[in-house]
């Protein structure tokens, strides 16, 4: 068996715990498909133990000597009606009843209070929320905010190849398209972190292609938005300043952006209020200064094949750069 990484191994055991449940819905769309998948898996599992049963019956009973069972007691009336009545009644009443429910959770009962808008990349997915003037629209990434009680719109695209968003808590999965928007929407009936992955195999860290929605209270959402609207604060302490200098000479400002600074790479995710999120590397390890120093020092001994390249950086620089990415809150 091929040796791991410490750090491979932390973010293995990372995507194995608290794996979320499409089984415990916490939103409208979740909630209903839930229900539908319980109704259609006990009409399935009726009709298969009644099959079962009919088998068995079928097997030990024993057949009269010359005797033909289709004529004998009706056999056939039983026939048509166990084999096409029977079986027309109960798809047509699940088709129905399926058909009801999709159109329920394919669009909300009220106009969606903000739209937010999703990109995939190999391997991380960018959020961008327009506002309604070019003064209010930002980016962020991974992590998806909402208010509580209130259905958000969804717009999902790609930027390279297919993906699928899914938070099984909230709602089933929609494919991320190049060249396309899908629009779907979602609504969060309990305040809290709500784990999602992708849902299409995109390559070789499709599993650690990770985001979480976080539903907050209406009014800690109006903070949050306010706050991530803003640039970032110039560095208070004399490390984290240094930092700012060295990210900004090296090669990590020409792949990310930092409002208020003059970092304005678009390769990778916006990183102005990096520091505020819970976790980095598209969900993989907490955001923790171990972490982040080991992501930035060799981001391939955490995600193979991930586009971020590891910057050569002396141990007094990438010190600094960590001061300063944990400054930007």
């Amino acid at each position: 068996m091929a040796m791991r990484s410490p750090l491979v191994l932390v973010a293995m055991l990372a995507a194995c715990e608290g794996a979320p449940s499409y089984l415990q819905g916490r939103g409208y769309v979740a909630d209903r498909e839930a229900t539908l998948g319980w109704v259609l898996l006990a009409i399935a599992s009726a009709v298969v133990v009644v099959i079962a049963i009919l088998v068995l019956g079928a097997t030990f009973r024993r057949r009269p000597p010359g005797g033909d069972l289709i004529r004998e007691g009706g056999g056939m009336r039983w026939i048509v009606i166990g084999a096409i009545i029977v079986p027309s009644v109960i798809l047509l009443g699940t088709t129905i009843y399926s058909t009801v429910v999709l159109a329920r959770v394919a669009r909300p009962a009220a106009k969606p209070s903000i739209v937010v808008q999703v990109i995939g990349h190999r391997w991380w997915w960018e959020v961008r929320y327009p506002g309604t003037s070019p003064a209010e629209a930002f980016a962020t990434a991974n992590e998806i905010h909402i208010p509580v009680h209130q259905p958000v719109q969804l717009e999902l695209s790609s930027a390279d190849v297919i993906h699928s968003f899914w938070i099984p808590q909230l709602a089933g999965k929609m494919d991320l398209i190049p060249g396309q928007t899908n629009v779907t929407w979602i609504e969060a009936d309990t305040a809290g972190a709500y784990r999602g992955q992708c849902g299409e195999y995109c390559g070789l860290q499709h599993a650690g292609m990770r985001m979480s929605v976080v539903a907050d209270s209406p009014a800690e959402f109006t903070r949050w938005l306010q706050a991530q609207r803003q640039g970032a604060a110039a560095p208070a302490a004399d490390l984290a300043a240094a930092g700012e200098q060295v990210f900004q000479r090296s090669a990590c400002a020409v792949c990310h952006t930092v409002r208020g600074s003059e970092a304005g790479g678009a390769v990778g995710p916006d990183l102005t209020h990096f520091a505020s999120r819970a976790t980095l590397a598209a969900g993989v390890l907490p955001n923790t200064q171990g972490n982040l120093a080991g992501w930035v020092a060799n981001p391939q001994g955490i995600k193979p094949g991930v586009i971020m390249p590891a910057v050569p950086l002396r141990p007094a620089d990438l010190h600094a750069v960590i001061a300063y990415l944990q400054a930007l809150k």
